[in-house]
């Protein structure tokens, strides 16, 4: 008897709908960021399509999806750190703490003071171990050089590096690892006291041990800071976050607590692409 290979079928990425809202949040919890409507452009090119999407405080939430789907774009909207590339604009609302970031009048220094971003490369400073961690305190007169030394100590007790380099702060920061430069730039980024920390890719470059590092370190890290992180590494998502929410070629098909985006989700696409068919 003859048979045949019958193809799978392919996915269906014609989203035009919008997708369901999450669970609704017990009365307990904090809002600490939210994006209403949003839209971006790259010039005349829409990247993101009517994007909803709250953060809760203290926890972590994961921006997954295949490349070029608006993640990171997204990720990027929420400190306005798109405002540097030319030709781009934003309509809707991102709101930190109930107060919409791109009115007018917004101290856009002071914003990315209060939402910090650890970028996908490592990029320590050409300067010491402890000048790379003080470096915002000290162009943002966060604290008195009195106390600068304690501020650094305890940025680097938060990242998780300070047993590693405390005999050697007056070393140079690019003699660090790959694993050691990415957790002192959290440092660097701690050290100012931000409320919420953007992360996008954090261990896209180092290998499994630093990786382990970095995700135990994001654990610890949620009790004191609201994280959103975007990630390519569907276990990653799973054993850092608390909900997921899933981009399709700039648009949100679904966002939900982690557990069950990754065990029964709601549309056929997320199923599709978290268990590897496609992206």
């Amino acid at each position: 008897m003859i048979t045949t290979e019958v193809e799978p079928p392919k996915p269906d990425i014609g989203i035009e709908r919008r997708p369901e809202p999450p669970a609704p949040e017990t009365p307990e919890t904090v809002i600490r960021m939210e994006a209403r409507s949003l839209d971006f452009f790259y010039g005349e090119a829409q990247a993101l399509h009517g994007i909803n999407l709250q953060i809760p405080e203290n926890s972590v939430t994961a921006l997954i999806g295949p490349s070029g789907c608006g993640k990171s774009t997204f990720l990027r909207c929420l400190n306005r750190m798109n405002d540097i590339i030319p030709g781009t604009s934003v309509e809707g609302d991102v709101l930190l703490d109930g107060t919409d970031i791109y009115t007018g009048g917004v101290d856009v220094v002071e914003l990315r003071r209060r939402v910090g971003m650890v970028f996908q490369k490592s990029n320590p400073f050409p300067k010491s171990i402890f000048e790379n961690v003080a470096y915002g305190l000290r162009i943002n007169q966060v604290v008195r050089r009195s106390q600068m030394a304690e501020r650094v100590g305890k940025s680097l007790r938060e990242a998780a590096l300070w047993d590693e380099v405390k005999d050697r702060l007056d070393d140079p920061a690019m003699g660090l690892s790959g694993g050691q430069q990415q957790r002192l730039c959290i440092a660097r980024a701690l050290a100012v006291d931000p409320e919420v920390l953007l992360m996008d890719e954090p261990a896209s470059a180092l290998d499994p041990i630093a990786t382990q590092k970095v995700e135990e370190l994001i654990y610890h890290l949620k009790t004191s800071y609201t994280i959103a992180i975007v990630t390519h590494n569907m276990q990653q998502a799973a054993r850092v976050s608390d909900r997921t929410a899933f981009f399709m070629m700039g648009r949100l098909v679904e966002y939900d607590r982690t557990d069950k985006i990754f065990t029964n989700p709601g549309e056929k696409i997320t199923e599709d692409y978290i268990t590897g068919r496609f992206g």
